[in-house]
Parts: structure tokens; C-alpha cells; sequence
């Protein structure tokens, strides 16, 4: 059973940056699609970011809302995925969530129903 972990969350003024990790256990991650997901107050599932796996063509994707500003990349020696933030605004106020499919593995774009998902953690971009 695939266990993820969510950290690095917190407050931030806007324009600051913060890193999130996502520590995997239990499975490799090598062979899964690894996305972020938020959640903002009152609203849906917003997808972030996605890795496809070693075998799909290990590129990484980023919604519009936040391309030029996030950096999402793995350490497959620590099993674990990170995502960098920069430039943050009020905006990307959510919880974060680490996820990963085996199904998305080779196109993960867009997705947000993941098999595995972490607890999430909480970011919050105020002055």
C-alpha cells in the first residue's frame, strides 16, 4: 500500500516562495503518475502539477494558474516528490495534496481522481 506525506506547508507573504514535500511509503513511486492538488475554502479540486512515470515520458505538467511560478520535480533516491513555489499569491491559498495513479503513469495532465493521496497541508499567502 502506497503511503504518501505531505510537509512544508505554512504562511507566506505574497510573493514569497515555500517548498512542499511529499514523502512516499510502503511502494516505489517509480511507475506512478505523482500530481498536486488544492483545495481552496469553499471551492473544488483545482489541479496543480503531475509527473508521469520512468516508463510514460517523465515530463512534468502545470495548470496555467500557476506555470512560470511552480517547479514540481522527484528524487527517486528518497521517494519523494517536492513542489517549489515561487512568487506566491493570495490566490494559491489552499490545502496542498500529494497523489499518485498508476492509471495516469504515461498522461496526467488535468487529472485530480488519484488512487493515493496524502493528508494534505496547508498554505496560506497573506500580508
Amino acid at each position: 500500500q502506497l503511503q504518501l506525506v505531505e510537509s512544508g506547508g505554512g504562511l507566506v507573504q505574497p510573493g514569497g516562495s515555500l517548498r512542499l514535500s511529499c514523502a512516499a511509503s510502503g511502494l516505489t513511486l517509480d511507475g506512478y503518475a505523482i500530481g498536486w492538488v488544492r483545495q481552496a475554502p469553499g471551492k473544488g479540486q483545482e489541479w496543480v502539477a503531475c509527473i508521469t512515470s520512468s516508463d510514460g515520458d517523465g515530463r512534468t505538467y502545470y495548470a496555467d494558474s500557476v506555470k512560470g511560478r511552480f517547479t514540481m520535480f522527484k528524487d527517486n533516491a528518497k521517494n519523494a516528490v517536492y513542489l517549489q513555489m515561487s512568487s506566491l499569491k493570495p490566490e494559491d491559498t489552499a490545502v496542498y495534496y500529494c497523489a499518485a495513479d498508476r492509471r495516469f503513469r504515461h498522461a496526467c495532465s488535468g487529472y485530480t481522481s488519484y488512487d493515493y493521496w496524502g493528508q494534505g497541508t496547508q498554505v496560506t499567502v497573506s500580508s
